[in-house]
């Protein structure tokens, strides 16, 4: 498939142009190749080790949720030249989705790992730059269920603030370092919010406001958008796949 066809696509399926997010994501196409793409490969993060195991894949095409600008402006040198030049040299192009995938209805961060924890999805949550970007949704069973079943989607055990009640009914997801957002969960009628990390504070803020809150890895708990992503374009366009696994233990 031609790239400019697929990034078309994407641009118009993840609602790139209308998403609002950090002025730093500069989601879309970040690095043009040329011609075909015939092999795709799906990874968290736009770093030197996923560029390389693409490479060894034979990719044409690597989507990322977290693209090569977070620093804003950088010149073209030290490991932004090495990451920039490795992409080329291989002839390897980059397209990155961060709110975007988050926020996305069907294969989003979000919506996805709720439905694979057999969420009954209800509505949405969260405010992030002017729109709801979490979801939430009904789930009974014992709150250590609910962490054991993160861990077997996830990887690692997820970290818990045990603030509410022992059985959870009202649960709410937001990927990635969603932690000071655990207010809003409350403010939604949540008892468990699932996130990615969060800072030291809100540990009172969840057991002060009788919440709880699963940490269960800003890497793992975004793992999950991108490969849902790489299914539905290989189903839609017969293109191979596969995720470039490359965690941060974060």
């Amino acid at each position: 498939m031609r790239l400019e066809s697929l990034v078309s696509y994407l641009d118009e399926y993840l609602r790139i142009h209308d998403v609002a997010d950090e002025p730093e994501a500069l989601n879309g196409l970040q690095v043009e190749s040329g011609g075909e793409v015939r092999q795709l490969v799906v990874a968290v993060d736009a770093c030197l080790a996923s560029i390389a195991q693409a490479a060894e894949r034979g990719a044409d095409l690597l989507i990322v949720h977290h693209g090569l600008f977070w620093g804003g402006l950088e010149p073209l040198v030290g490991r932004h030249y090495r990451r920039v030049a490795a992409l080329m040299r291989h002839g390897i192009a980059l397209y990155a989705a961060h709110a975007p995938l988050d926020r996305h209805p069907e294969i989003g961060n979000n919506i996805v790992l709720a439905r694979q924890l057999g969420m009954d999805v209800r509505g949405w949550f969260g405010e992030y730059r002017g729109a709801a970007i979490g979801v939430w949704g009904e789930l009974d069973l014992p709150r250590e269920v609910l962490g054991a079943r993160l861990g077997e989607l996830l990887g690692p055990l997820p970290r818990l603030l045990p603030g509410g009640p022992e059985r959870v009914r009202r649960v709410g997801v937001i990927s990635g370092g969603g932690g000071p957002m655990i207010r809003q969960a409350f403010d939604t009628g949540l008892d468990t919010f699932i996130t990615g990390e969060g800072p030291h504070w809100t540990f009172f803020e969840a057991e002060e406001l009788g919440l709880n809150a699963f940490f269960a890895g800003h890497y793992a708990t975004e793992t999950v958008g991108v490969k849902a992503l790489g299914a539905h374009l290989a189903e839609r366009f017969q293109i191979p796949w596969s995720f470039i696994d490359h965690p941060t233990g974060l």
